[in-house]
């Protein structure tokens, strides 16, 4: 999240985007148009994550694309402020500052924030081109959506022509889920070679699904597509087999054949997934009863005493929680600073590392609520909750903390649908649930094992490499 601080400092004007954009800005009434978290403590309006796009900082930008991810088109769905901020998002295009080039959350490889803007303008219009029983919001943010797709087309032609290869595609993508648009039909047939040429063969596997759906519905024959898709899938397939097996013939000639494959850019959870994917979470079965807190387990009894007793549920905060936002008072991007102020207690426990010829933070406790949050870049990117004192953290109601794990993996299996990649597990067997930003860990009460549910940032989802050595001590 962007630190509010930041907000009077010059690069975070309006002043600093083009005039077009600015004129866009200024005549939208951002404070009627909410986005997925608009209000929460610490997380950014509409109108400071369109100007911190193009910030000085690059930092800052980063976090600025991430926004309009997380809080504008949040787990695939549309919200007030999204078409007027694709509308803006559209204007900064030209602006040369979007050649400058970057890593970004969802996507592999360095590209320009142009490209990556292009990136968020096809999620947005593959939304767009879903129904409102397909989840996607309310209909009246959906209607904005779709009346905004001949102009952000309009805006995003020229950029099918691009010199830079990224960007090119890009604008192909985003060019060919507008043209869904049946006001923009008269256009297939100029974009419809390009599509096939570009996209079809892209390294992206997002975009290849793009071309091989978006022509099919267009009338043209894909099955050569389709067939060559399949035939690369069970390569890879066969390869990664012969490469995971220690003994197998041709395990080295497979490992080398995968080193020099090229690396899908698609973001990890891109929103190409066909339409029967895009359903809601799957409510748990009758029999799959929600997970109970263990307020009669020993040790926590009333004037219970000792390093293991459990706090019974009428002492803990009750809190919710955001996927890849936050959790109670707290969000994703909070220095310590703010996360002081927010639970009103100072941190009994500092960790920091040395990195290079400095210190950074690694982690801080804080006993009296609880919970553990962990830094990166001194920034929170993960917060986990002490199994025996911490809060009550709940999903649909069901307490996620200090229950025993394996009834709250199996409710959290069962209430989803399964995909790639949905569900994890870290080197410890902890569950990491990708669709939540979850993760399951164990931690020791004594003779019992209780839950003690971690919930991460976007980049935290690998366990392993994430936390610091001192979480995987914890018991």
């Amino acid at each position: 999240m962007i630190d509010e601080r930041t907000a009077n400092r010059p690069d975070a004007s309006a002043g600093s985007l083009p005039p077009t954009a600015r004129a866009e800005l200024a005549g939208t009434s951002w404070e009627e148009l909410p986005h997925f978290c608009t209000g929460r403590h610490g997380v950014p309006d509409t109108p400071d994550i369109l100007i911190n796009v193009l910030a000085a900082d690059r930092s800052r930008r980063v976090r600025a694309v991430g926004n309009l991810y997380r809080l504008l088109l949040h787990q695939e769905r549309l919200f007030p402020a999204s078409a007027p901020a694709a509308l803006v998002v559209a204007l900064l295009l030209d602006d040369p500052r979007t050649l400058a080039e970057d890593r970004w959350e969802r996507r592999a490889n360095r590209r320009s924030l142009r490209a990556e803007l292009l990136n968020w303008l096809a999620w947005f219009a593959d939304i767009a081109r879903l129904d409102v029983e397909d989840g996607v919001g309310a209909a009246r943010d959906l209607a904005a959506a779709r009346a905004a797709r001949p102009v952000l087309q309009d805006r995003i032609a020229d950029f099918c022509e691009d010199d830079d290869p990224q960007v090119r595609e890009a604008a192909l993508a985003a060019t060919a889920l507008l043209l869904a648009d049946p006001a923009l039909a008269s256009s297939v047939p100029r974009y419809a070679p390009a599509v096939r040429a570009v996209l079809a063969v892209s390294v992206d596997s997002y975009h290849r699904w793009i071309a091989r759906e978006r022509l099919a519905a267009w009338g043209e024959d894909v099955t050569g597509l389709v067939v060559a898709e399949e035939a690369h899938r069970a390569a890879l397939d066969r390869a990664r087999d012969l490469a995971d097996d220690p003994f197998g013939e041709g395990r080295e000639q497979a490992i080398r054949w995968l080193e020099e494959q090229p690396e899908d850019t698609a973001a990890p959870d891109r929103p190409g997934r066909r339409r029967e994917d895009r359903t809601a979470p799957v409510q748990a079965a009758p029999h799959e009863s929600a997970p109970e807190p263990p307020v009669a387990a020993p040790g926590s009894e009333a004037g219970r005493r000792g390093p293991w007793r459990i706090a019974r549920a009428e002492e803990r905060a009750e809190w919710d929680f955001t996927p890849y936002t936050g959790v109670g008072p707290l969000h994703f991007g909070m220095t310590l600073e703010e996360i002081t102020g927010a639970l009103g207690e100072r941190p009994t426990v500092l960790s920091s590392s040395r990195h290079g010829e400095g210190h950074e933070l690694d982690f801080a406790d804080f006993t009296a609520t609880g919970i553990r949050a962990i830094f990166r870049d001194s920034r929170l990117g993960c917060v986990a909750v002490n199994a025996l004192t911490g809060p009550q953290v709940r999903l649909d109601a069901a307490p996620l903390t200090g229950c025993a794990p394996s009834q709250v993996e199996d409710w959290l299996v069962h209430r989803t649908t399964p995909r790639p990649g949905s569900l994890m597990y870290s080197p410890a067997a902890d569950p990491v649930f990708a669709d939540l930003g979850l993760a399951i860990r164990s931690q020791r009460a004594g003779d019992a094992v209780l839950t003690r549910p971690l919930f991460l940032h976007y980049d935290w989802l690998d366990l392993w490499h994430s936390l610091p050595s001192e979480e995987w001590n914890c018991s």
